[in-house]
C-alpha cells in the first residue's frame, strides 16, 4: 500500500484539522508514494528510535511529537535534527508525525481509560466533531474517592511508570480529577474551572505546582514521556488491524530518565 493511502486512513480518525494551529503534524519526510511493506512507530525521532527504525528495515516511521516543529534554513550533518533527516531519507523511510490531533482524538480517551474515570467532559475545548465538543485531556471521576498518595500509585499502576512527583497533602482525599498528557502546566485554569482536585500530567516546574496548590489543585507529575508513550503500542495495534498485509513493530519502552 502506499504511503499516500495509509495516511489516507489515519486521517480519517485523527484529521490534521484537529490539531491545534501552531502544530506540525503529517507526512515531514519522504515520499507520499512511496510502497509501503513495514511501519515502526515511536514517540519521538530519537537517535535511538531510528536506529531501531532501521533496522526494523522500515519504509513508514510514524512518531507522535513532530520531529521538525519551526522553520528549518538548512538540512545537513550540522544539527541534530538535519542528521536525522537525512538518515531517514538515505534509509527510504517516509516519516509521519500526529500530534495534537492525536492527542484531541486519541490520547486524552487512552489516558481516561488508564485511570478509570466516569462521567468524563473535555478538560479544555479546541473544536467540535459532529456537534459534539473535543479537546485536550479530560475531567472525571474516581469511582470512590482516594488519599492523593493512592491516587499517586493509581497512576503508577495505571500509566506503567515507575515514579510520579506528588505536589500535595499525600492524606489528601481526591475524587474530582484532570489528566492531560504531554506537557500540561498550562492546563491548570482548565482544571481549577472543571473543579478538579487534582491535576495528572508532565513536565510540571516548581512555581506551577506551588501556585497550583496556592488555588487549592494537587499535581501529579507522571512526566511527559510517562504519560504518552502509550501511543505506541495504542498506534502499532491499531494499525496491524487496519492494514493486515503489513508488519507493524514499535519502539522499545525506555524511559529518558532513570529513578536515583
Amino acid at each position: 500500500m502506499k504511503c499516500s493511502e495509509i495516511i489516507f486512513r489515519l486521517e480519517k480518525d485523527y484529521p490534521v484539522s484537529a490539531a491545534e494551529s501552531w502544530d506540525n503534524p503529517g507526512l515531514l519526510v519522504g515520499r507520499s508514494d512511496r510502497e509501503i511493506k513495514k511501519i515502526f512507530v515511536a514517540l519521538d525521532v530519537t537517535d535511538e528510535t531510528l536506529e531501531q527504525a532501521v533496522q526494523a528495515k522500515a519504509d513508514l516511521m510514524i512518531t507522535h511529537h513532530p520531529l521538525i516543529f519551526g522553520s528549518i534554513k538548512q538540512v545537513n550533518d550540522q544539527s541534530f535534527i538535519g542528521r536525522r533527516i537525512i538518515r531517514l531519507i538515505e534509509e527510504g523511510i517516509s516519516y509521519y508525525a500526529m500530534h495534537t490531533n492525536f492527542d484531541v482524538r486519541g490520547m486524552a480517551d487512552l489516558n481516561e481509560q488508564q485511570l478509570g474515570l466516569t462521567h468524563t467532559e473535555v478538560l479544555e475545548v479546541t473544536g467540535e466533531n459532529n456537534g459534539v465538543p473535543e479537546g485536550i485531556g479530560r475531567a472525571g471521576q474516581l469511582t470512590a474517592p482516594l488519599k492523593l498518595s493512592e491516587a499517586a500509585e493509581l497512576v503508577k499502576s495505571g500509566m506503567k511508570i515507575p515514579s510520579v512527583l506528588l505536589y500535595g497533602d499525600p492524606d489528601q482525599k481526591v475524587q474530582r480529577i484532570a489528566v492531560s498528557s504531554g506537557s500540561g502546566k498550562s492546563m491548570v485554569p482548565a482544571a481549577l474551572a472543571a473543579k478538579a482536585e487534582v491535576l495528572i500530567t508532565g513536565d510540571i516546574d516548581y512555581h506551577t505546582a506551588i501556585d497550583a496548590r496556592a488555588c487549592g489543585l494537587s499535581i501529579i507529575d507522571a512526566g511527559h514521556y510517562g504519560t504518552e508513550y502509550c501511543f505506541i503500542e495504542f498506534m502499532r495495534e491499531k494499525l496491524q488491524r487496519m492494514l493486515p498485509d503489513c508488519e507493524i513493530t514499535g519502539a522499545k519502552t525506555e524511559f529518558p530518565y532513570t529513578v536515583r
